[in-house]
């Protein structure tokens, strides 16, 4: 039986964003096809940290998605966030003009690629900070845009207010996503700090960051947990988590919900969220059986708030 129009209408979608950290190709496929049994809705699929990463190859995304969507998920395939070579510029290309999937712009590159052709997602690291900016790249094509992770979640709706939203090229509003669950992207760089932190170079270094499927957790000179090392990606220390959001993720106009990849644990956190977000379920339930998880890094919410990443504000 078909979903009614009104529960579909008020649901909250599910993402599971691209698998940031550095997975072995068979972890990847044992993650994807617990993904394809969850109740998550959108999957982003592709490698956009480091394109020396290469478990898996633009085909081996493509039969992939086709196996998700066969699953009932709709696919995005993503690019990458920083280029840096003539070859990331050619990934870009074929990802553009593949076709079959849709597209999560990672960066102003890929939306020049895009625009005019391919309706595409904004990305977390598409800087888009006001309405203006939004309404341009809807010019361009966008159907979509993921908030910056450190916008407070009032701002996101003065960015696309759910009174009136954003138009997209055909007339439908603009889809809000933002980041709910799972550790910041925050920054990226040229330098592998991965690499450098096995004093190796960037070019000679022996894929260590695969021996961190949760990133390289620094911390600071007081024992705290800060940030993460993820190859060229700097990531927050702790779970960005908005399980707990729902009323004030409604009323800054947010569809859909961002849900990172972390190496175990992510169906049951999907579960959760879905339990929340789409079936009435107390948040502080939740809430209590994500911490007892004992996730890496604890939970946060403190950018939703407009105050600083690491703080948890019970709600």
């Amino acid at each position: 039986m078909s979903e009614p129009t009104e529960a579909r209408a008020s649901r909250i979608g599910l993402t599971v964003g691209p698998v940031l950290t550095y997975w072995s190709r068979a972890q990847l496929m044992a993650f994807y096809a617990e993904i394809a049994e969850s109740p998550a809705d959108t999957v982003v699929l592709g490698e956009v940290v480091c394109s020396r990463r290469r478990e898996m190859k633009q085909g081996d995304w493509i039969t992939l998605g086709r196996d998700l969507r066969a699953a009932g998920k709709q696919v995005l395939l993503a690019t990458q966030a920083l280029l840096e070579s003539e070859s990331d510029l050619r990934l870009l290309r074929r990802i553009a003009a593949q076709g079959e999937f849709g597209v999560e712009a990672g960066d102003v590159a890929a939306v020049h690629q895009l625009a005019g052709q391919v309706p595409f997602v904004l990305g977390p690291h598409v800087n888009v900070y006001n309405q203006r900016a939004l309404q341009e790249y809807a010019r361009l094509g966008a159907v979509g845009w993921v908030a910056p992770a450190e916008l407070a979640l009032d701002t996101v709706a003065c960015v696309n207010p759910p009174a009136g939203p954003v138009a997209a090229l055909d007339g439908t509003p603009i889809a809000t996503e933002v980041f709910g669950f799972g550790r910041l992207p925050l920054a990226f760089s040229a330098r592998c700090f991965t690499a450098r932190h096995h004093r190796l170079n960037k070019d000679e270094c022996g894929f260590r960051c695969m021996e961190d499927p949760d990133g390289l957790l620094l911390s600071s000179s007081e024992g705290q947990p800060f940030l993460v090392l993820n190859g060229t990606q700097t990531q927050s220390a702790a779970q960005h988590c908005l399980i707990g959001e729902r009323r004030a993720l409604r009323a800054a106009g947010v569809s859909r919900l961002r849900l990172s990849p972390c190496a175990s644990g992510l169906r049951d956190v999907i579960g959760w969220f879905d339990r929340v977000m789409n079936q009435g379920a107390p948040a502080r339930e939740a809430t209590a059986a994500l911490q007892a998880m004992s996730l890496p890094g604890g939970l946060a919410n403190g950018y939703a708030h407009g105050r600083p990443g690491l703080e948890w504000a019970p709600t």
